[in-house]
């Protein structure tokens, strides 16, 4: 638990590993207790009509010919865009749900906004990896360039923390609560996965600025108070 508590939590897709009906249901068992609100998108394991069958209220919010929809409730708006593709690994945002980011945006521009997708527009050095990221980049680029009320982007797909930067503002991959992508640089590595800790990102948002928090998942060893030289507590308070 979290003292504040989060506001919301963004899932950027692969909900499932095959889109079945049955791993929906585990996964909203599994999500069934938390207290603030959760807003997910696509990856490409899962599948558009798999995951709005399964979450219809997030489905009555889509618009742009795909599972695309904003969240206006928080001083930060979410727009969450969907870029899985039908059997492809993949991502392609396509000219409607271009068309509908652009117009979502002009609707607010001096609304903070925060765009969550399933596929990074940037490449990581993971090859086998980056040749599944998202196809139309540049094409997300140009939009995003006309609304600099965008603070920051957040992705998912390679199921490990990757900090970058994206049409001139923060981006970030996501940590994975299941397996992570090897961290292997070579070129002609193979594809491969590391069981690393289960992680999330979590963002604060707070006068005008988003500050991201890498967090792990499970039970650790503190927290331990700091000591000073001379042994007395620091309170961090002076």
């Amino acid at each position: 638990a979290r003292t504040p508590r989060p506001d919301a939590v963004i899932v950027t897709g692969d909900l499932t590993d095959f889109d079945r009906p049955e791993e929906y249901t585990r996964f909203k068992a599994l999500t069934a207790g938390l207290p603030m609100p959760l807003f997910p998108i696509p990856g490409n394991h899962d599948g558009t009509q798999g995951l709005a069958e399964a979450f219809p209220h997030i489905a009555a919010r889509a618009q742009g010919g795909k599972l695309n929809y904003v969240i206006d409730d928080f001083d930060l708006r979410l727009v969450m865009l969907d870029s899985s593709v039908p059997g492809a690994p993949h991502g392609l945002l396509g000219g409607p749900t271009l068309a509908w980011l652009e117009a979502t945006l002009a609707a607010a521009p001096d609304r903070p906004a925060l765009v969550a997708l399933h596929h990074p527009p940037f490449l990581t050095g993971i090859r086998h990896m980056d040749v599944q990221n998202l196809q139309d980049a540049a094409a997300l680029e140009a939009v995003l360039a006309r609304h600099p009320q965008v603070r920051a982007l957040v992705c998912g797909h390679v199921h490990r923390t990757v900090l970058a930067s994206f049409a001139g503002r923060p981006a970030s991959i996501c940590p994975s609560p299941a397996h992570a992508v090897s961290l292997d640089l070579d070129p002609a590595a193979p594809p491969a996965f590391h069981m690393e800790p289960p992680g999330l990102h979590l963002h604060r948002f707070a006068e005008g600025r988003l500050a991201t928090h890498l967090d792990f998942i499970g039970s650790y060893d503190g927290p331990h108070p700091f000591f000073g030289p001379d042994n007395r507590l620091i309170d961090g308070t002076s």
